[in-house]
């Protein structure tokens, strides 16, 4: 009981490390002393049943260590998260543990790679989804090891851990100096090809000036503060983005009043924006977080529109690019964050309205963007992706593969307070950077405001608690890569893989019990 116990915090810590600002490396051996307990156990049903009570110990904790900050802003956050992703976890790992002790090892294997990755997608395309703990994700503080992610995402990432995993556990078991090559190997020549593409990356010289803005406005007052205040904030920063700028990026929601769409134009933030503009540089464009919303006529309305005393109303959390000659035009968030923009399954779940997280601004079911849509000015089309939306490489491909040649990524991020999250959330753009080689250019209320090259380097930033304005150049990028023009193709791959192994286990099981009858 003490070994086995003792195996847990280790697969725990060494798992976790990648989400606490360490290399993600240790996950390279981090399921090994899970693997060990399963290894350890008999095929009776006692036996499985306290796997599954080691197995579900290790992912909650797992999850507990990384994202327990989610409390600063709901209790209910972390639990429902960890419900979701632990569930996950076990079908994956159960399965394989089931067919290790019942069929052939290399079955068990396949399985146990499969299924993972297959859960992990089922995670980034479901009605619950909070991928935050994708193995793949665990890199994001060593992207000098996964330059290679431009052809295979994240899901790749997965794959070298979960079969890296299984070798060296196969020649710590073994003692075979055979199998420790191999499992050398497969942790080896992954970082060697990133290191060659990293030392050999050329960008593309064209190239753009972006400013970021960083208010430091405390996330929950600003839509209960003092908006004018706020407005007078912002416009003094804009002020300051140096002359012959392309673009100036804003945070999420840092225009807090609703902004009706159809007289967008005429909103009076928006024109003093303008104004502001044709007076200090009139070939920029401000891009920036806006509540925007959009009203229906009886039997037009869309899924997501809510009833109101004028009819039916659908409110956004949009992207808004304003240019010196007042025109506008519009991006509406398309990936929401559960529970706080979006109600899953809301015929079922809707009479648990109430733990929706107030964390300001429009809360409940939001309209959603139906197409990952890209801002141009000056002839250079860039994506205007918000916050949550970083978490998902194939959707944040979409901005790439309708024409923008670099990204801005405007978040809000102080609600969980000064937190791995705000961090985390900064470092996992460093992946996408390299999955569709697009810099980025992120501006946050508060938390990291910063640039990030095609290679996932960090440029200068902004941190924690900080106002200003932060102005570099930021590289184009015409080409497309792998992972953007065929997006999660190991996680479907994963899916089909997964059913053809449990077919073929149940279909070996029933012919060796037929062997043993007759």
């Amino acid at each position: 009981m003490p070994r086995r116990f003792i195996a847990v915090l280790c697969s725990v810590a060494l798992l976790s490390l990648g989400w606490l600002g360490f290399s993600g490396l240790t996950l390279l051996v981090a399921f090994v002393p899970l693997l060990w307990i399963s290894d350890s156990y008999d095929a009776s049903c006692r036996s499985w049943w306290k796997v599954f009570g080691w197995a579900l110990l290790t992912f909650v904790l797992w999850n507990a260590a990384t994202i327990w900050w989610i409390w600063n802003a709901t209790w209910v956050g972390p639990f429902a998260a960890t419900l979701a992703s632990s569930t996950l976890n076990m079908i994956a790992f159960m399965l394989f543990h089931t067919v290790s002790k019942k069929a052939h090892k290399p079955l068990a294997y396949t399985l146990l790679v499969a299924g993972w990755i297959a859960t992990e997608y089922w995670y980034t395309v479901g009605e619950f989804s909070f991928p935050w703990l994708i193995l793949g994700n665990g890199f994001s503080e060593s992207p000098w090891a996964v330059q290679w992610y431009e052809a295979t995402g994240v899901f790749g990432g997965s794959l070298w851990v979960l079969v890296t995993n299984i070798l060296v556990f196969e020649a710590w078991k073994q003692r075979r100096r055979a199998k420790a090559l191999q499992a050398a190997a497969a942790a080896v020549i992954p970082i060697a090809i990133s290191l060659v593409i990293y030392f050999t990356y050329k960008p593309q010289q064209q190239s753009i000036k972006v400013s970021v803005v960083q208010p430091n406005v405390d996330c929950y007052d600003k839509f209960h503060g003092d908006t004018e205040r706020q407005v007078h904030n912002l416009l003094d920063l804009i002020a300051q983005a140096p002359h012959g700028v392309d673009f100036i990026a804003m945070p999420e929601t840092a225009l807090t009043e609703y902004l009706y769409e159809p007289a967008i134009t005429a909103a009076p933030v928006v024109d003093s924006i303008a104004a502001l503009l044709r007076r200090s540089n009139p070939d920029a464009a401000v891009v920036t977080g806006a509540n925007t919303y959009r009203r229906y006529a009886e039997g037009t309305q869309t899924a997501t529109a809510r009833r109101d005393s004028y009819g039916y109303v659908d409110l956004f959390n949009s992207s808004i690019e304003i240019t010196a000659d007042g025109s506008v035009d519009i991006y509406h968030k398309s990936r929401l964050v559960i529970g706080v923009e979006k109600t899953p399954l809301p015929k079922l779940f809707e009479w648990l309205e109430f733990l929706v997280i107030d964390l300001g601004g429009t809360v409940g079911q939001l309209g959603v963007g139906t197409r990952a849509e890209a801002f141009e000015n000056n002839g250079t089309r860039v994506g205007p992706s918000i916050c949550y939306e970083a978490l998902y490489g194939d959707f944040y491909g979409g901005f790439v593969r309708n024409g923008a040649q670099a990204m801005l990524v405007v978040s809000n991020d102080g609600w969980w307070g000064d937190t791995p999250g705000y961090k985390r959330l900064f470092a996992f753009c460093r992946l996408r950077a390299i999955e569709h080689r697009r810099a980025i250019a992120r501006s946050a209320n508060t938390g990291i405001s910063g640039f990030i090259s095609e290679r996932g380097d960090d440029g200068e930033r902004l941190g924690w608690d900080k106002r200003g304005v932060l102005t570099a150049d930021v590289t184009l990028n015409n080409r497309q890569t792998i992972y953007t023009r065929y997006g999660d193709y190991p996680g479907r791959i994963s899916q089909y893989l997964m059913l053809l192994c449990v077919l073929y286990y149940i279909a070996y099981r029933v012919k060796k019990k037929n062997h043993l009858v007759q």
